[in-house]
């Protein structure tokens, strides 16, 4: 599951990082509380090279009469994404990277308190998403729509969730955004142990409405 998450790094320099050229409608950055149904930022792969992209964060299939026209899909299960109905065209023709610095994660307290972690990459590098991307609407009001790619926890983030976000590193961006053909499916799996750190963050985060860099400072160690 990645139901928020954060980025931080401008515009310019995620172009860069991943070689895409910057469209003009990318959101603003930084955003320290991404929610779903926001605007994201988005790697896509196309005849005239790479784009980083808007992209709405909920994925619309094309039967949806309106965006609330049935379940909000941010995520895509690795296991089943390539039979789903929903996902399985895009999965094989419109595969996609979501960039990020961070994500959250919830786990909760004997007394039913939400207890937040912030979960970032050990040498501090953006992440990139497995995603996939669907256009949907009328032409005249038609925006494009994505989902994240998720697999069973490794053991380092089944601490916290039993799912985590489907983390591709650089040399597996190509074969995922189809720039190398076919054979994207052995990615599907989580990632190696050492990749990502987590850390507590305060509570402020469990309101959508929040944000500030305030919202991803560690909370101070309690004493025994």
């Amino acid at each position: 599951m990645c139901g928020r998450f954060t980025i931080t790094l401008p515009n310019d320099a995620m172009g860069q990082h991943f070689d895409a050229r910057v469209a003009n409608t990318v959101p603003y950055a930084p955003n320290y509380n991404i929610c779903p149904t926001n605007q994201v930022h988005v790697v896509k792969s196309g005849e005239t090279g790479r784009q980083l992209v808007a992209m709405r964060w909920g994925f619309l299939p094309q039967w949806y009469k309106a965006e609330n026209g049935g379940p909000l899909l941010i995520n895509a299960r690795s296991e089943t994404i390539a039979d789903k109905p929903a996902f399985r065209e895009a999965c094989r023709q419109r595969r996609c990277l979501l960039v990020a610095t961070g994500f959250y994660e919830w786990t909760k307290t004997a007394e039913g308190e939400r207890l937040p972690w912030y979960i970032r990459r050990r040498d501090g590098a953006p992440i990139a998403f497995a995603g996939v991307w669907q256009d949907w609407g009328q032409v005249e009001n038609r925006q494009s729509t994505c989902a994240i790619v998720t697999t069973p926890a490794n053991r380092t983030l089944s601490q916290i969730h039993h799912r985590m976000p489907l983390i591709l590193e650089p040399k597996n961006w190509a074969l995922w955004l189809g720039e190398l053909g076919k054979g994207a499916a052995p990615l599907m799996r989580p990632g190696a142990e050492d990749i990502l750190q987590f850390h507590r963050v305060p509570v402020a985060v469990n309101s959508n409405r929040a944000s500030g860099p305030e919202l991803i400072e560690p909370l101070p160690v309690q004493a025994e």
